[in-house]
């Protein structure tokens, strides 16, 4: 069963944002160094319907789907993440030894895990979480997981709309960041964020 330091489910904006700023942080904290990171998506997104009108630095009148593929091409630039396009059946374990199986019949594991599933349904079986009403969404019969400023328990966080989050895509995708910040910041043993300066400044 292949072994990934983080495994993410969900290719969403939050999910892309968590891989992206874990990725991009090669190279700025050795701690990361070889790490390697997951990103299982299935078909859907929300963000695939979306037309983007109030996304600071995007185009007014941008297509979801089209910003979509840009960040799932930015992702793939970094060697350390693997995307796999399939859907997850069943996740269990705990920190150190979370296994996840997909629909395919393929299996992986990793020390950490990140839910990032959107807030339409959460059918994976084999963890014991807590699935409640969705609290900010303008529409009914939509879910969260129940956490505590992401985290549900050791080693498994959720992030986007999964973890609660308002149905716009800025708030997803800040929502994947600062997971991926609280990870590195475990890493650490401290507070770290990832961010860049042009040369010479």
């Amino acid at each position: 069963m292949e072994y990934y330091d983080v495994i993410i489910i969900g290719g969403g904006p939050a999910g892309l944002t968590t891989a992206l700023t874990l990725a991009s942080a090669e190279g700025k904290f050795p701690f990361v160094e070889g790490k390697r990171y997951l990103v299982i998506y299935d078909q859907y997104s929300d963000l695939d319907k979306a037309l983007l009108n109030n996304v600071p630095g995007i185009e007014k009148g941008t297509y979801g789907r089209d910003l979509l593929k840009k960040i799932r091409d930015q992702v793939s630039e970094y060697g350390s993440v693997d995307l796999v396009q399939d859907r997850v059946v069943k996740a269990e374990g705990e920190k150190g030894d979370f296994r996840v199986y997909t629909e395919s019949g393929k299996g992986f594991r990793s020390d950490i895990l990140v839910i990032a599933t959107g807030f339409h349904r959460f059918d994976i079986e084999g963890l014991d979480i807590n699935v409640v009403p969705h609290t900010r969404s303008p529409r009914p019969n939509k879910i969260m997981i129940e956490n505590n400023d992401n985290l549900v328990r050791d080693g498994l966080y959720v992030a986007g709309l999964v973890a609660g989050e308002p149905t716009m895509f800025v708030s997803a995708a800040g929502s994947g960041a600062k997971v991926a910040c609280d990870i590195l910041s475990l890493w650490a043993g401290k507070t770290v964020v990832v961010h860049d300066v042009p040369e010479g400044e």
